[in-house]
């Protein structure tokens, strides 16, 4: 929670300077207190629907035991379903039409599967930029996962994806390019996130529309803000996942190969396992191509205790520092994204 400025002591200014958040008293004493409503479009296939929830429902409720966050998730009719998926949905979900209608204070994008060559092929591209127009105008912040990341930054912005070549998989450090934004308060210099995509956005690509770059890794952009430098958030890594997620995607991807054969093996994670468990998994390959084990013989359990989650408190920080940040300035009725006197081109006040 922010401090207040309520005397004229050197320390609160030098401390907002350096990217503290530091609330002045007229401004504190104008703010509401109130429930935070955060939704959460979840696009993910109905394998990863529910744990997908459970990612983004924990960062959130990690990151702040003092404010109260109703979670609102809902997701796109054009999104392909099954019927335990289609159930789950109608029973626990909202329409966007019941979004829209409710309101809320900020809103998280999910990432999503995707089939066609071209994003703008995909059946639920012109549903998601119909929510990402509604949040711009009506939410106080939306925060974009991946692809998310990926499909408001052509429709938006002009900027399409390019492919990579080898997948960025696994864990990697990243480095703090902007250390005054208030996401990153708190935040260490160097921090790790795990990454997963074939795509991404370059860093060239960022700088060209004004998208602001907060952190990066060799592997390119983690964190950046729209030019207002807060209304959409932009993540082309997952901070949300668990620290089992790269494992059971690489179980998913040997199911894979074990069904094509003409697919070549998968890479291990980089920077995720250690050097025992990577021995156990070469292992079990040779077993694999022996004939003598078999999907079901996957050694998760041996080796999901001992792996090492090196992103979760820097995860939990910039979720914090984000709805911090929302808080500070959101209207206190729900719909209304800003309070009196917060301008939408700079909320936080940070443009010099």
């Amino acid at each position: 929670m922010p401090l207040i400025a309520h005397s004229e002591l050197p320390s609160f200014q030098r401390l907002k300077k350096q990217g503290e958040t530091i609330l002045s008293k007229d401004r504190a004493e104008h703010q509401t207190i109130r429930e935070i409503h955060i939704g959460l479009l979840n696009m993910m296939p109905d394998a990863a629907l529910e744990a997908t929830e459970r990612q983004f429902f924990r960062l959130v409720g990690h990151s702040n035991q003092i404010a109260q966050f109703y979670m609102h998730p809902f997701s796109l009719s054009s999104i392909k379903r099954g019927s335990k998926a289609t159930k789950h949905l109608k029973k626990h979900y909202k329409t966007f039409d019941e979004i829209k209608s409710q309101g809320l204070d900020a809103l998280i994008i999910s990432g999503a599967n995707v089939s066609q060559s071209s994003l703008e092929l995909e059946p639920f591209y012109e549903q998601l930029r119909e929510v990402v127009d509604w949040s711009y105008e009506n939410v106080t912040s939306t925060l974009c996962s991946c692809l998310a990341t990926h499909a408001v930054l052509e429709f938006k912005y002009g900027q399409k994806r390019q492919p990579v070549g080898k997948k960025h998989w696994g864990v990697f450090p990243h480095q703090v390019i902007d250390r005054d934004h208030p996401l990153i308060s708190g935040v260490s210099t160097r921090f790790d996130i795990p990454h997963s995509r074939f795509n991404e956005v370059s860093e060239l690509q960022f700088d060209e529309v004004g998208v602001k770059v907060l952190a990066k890794s060799p592997i390119g952009v983690h964190l950046a803000v729209s030019p207002d430098l807060f209304r959409i958030v932009f993540f082309q890594g997952h901070p949300e996942y668990d620290t089992i997620s790269l494992l059971k995607e690489y179980k998913r991807e040997i199911a894979l190969y074990l069904e094509d054969r003409g697919l070549s093996y998968p890479p291990m994670p980089s920077n995720y396992l250690s050097i025992q468990n990577q021995a156990i998994l070469n292992e079990y390959r040779a077993n694999l191509d022996a004939g003598t084990m078999s999907i079901k013989d996957f050694p998760e359990s041996l080796i999901s205790i001992t792996l090492d989650n090196t992103w979760h408190d820097s995860a939990n920080a910039i979720i914090n520092n984000w709805i911090g940040c929302v808080y500070q300035i959101t209207h206190e009725r729900v719909g209304k994204p800003f309070m009196s006197g917060i301008s939408p081109d700079d909320p936080l006040n940070l443009k010099k």
